[in-house]
C-alpha cells in the first residue's frame, strides 16, 4: 500500500521525560496546532537518549490519525528523514507556522 503523502504535514516534535512513567517520550512543540499532550508514533531512536539528548527538537513529517476510533495520534513514517532543529529553526518555524493560522 503507497503512503498518501499528501495527508502528511511538517511537525515540530522534542524529547521529554514523561512525569508520570518517567520515560523519555516524544511530543509536539508548544506554539502548534497540536496539543503538547498528544502522543506521537515514530522511530524509537528519537527517543533514545544516548542518541539525542532530552529536549532535543526535530522536524518529522507527520499525519493525525487514530486506530479504529482510539484516541488521536501523530503517526511518522518510518522512512521519511528526521531532522534535527537548531533554536533559531525552530523559532522561524513556529512563526511561519502562526502566520498561516486561521
Amino acid at each position: 500500500m503507497a503512503r498518501e503523502a499528501w495527508t502528511y504535514r511538517e511537525v515540530a516534535v522534542e524529547s521529554a521525560v514523561d512525569p508520570r512513567s518517567g520515560r523519555v517520550r516524544i511530543r509536539p512543540v508548544s506554539g502548534q496546532a497540536y496539543a503538547t499532550s498528544l502522543r506521537v508514533q515514530c522511530a524509537r531512536a528519537l527517543g533514545d537518549p544516548e542518541r539525542y539528548p532530552v529536549g532535543t527538537r526535530f522536524l518529522v513529517s507527520a499525519k493525525l490519525t487514530d486506530r479504529q476510533g482510539g484516541e488521536p495520534f501523530l503517526y511518522v513514517w518510518h522512512g521519511d528523514p528526521v531532522v534535527v532543529m537548531k533554536p533559531a529553526q525552530l523559532k522561524r518555524f513556529l512563526e511561519e507556522r502562526r502566520r498561516l493560522r486561521i
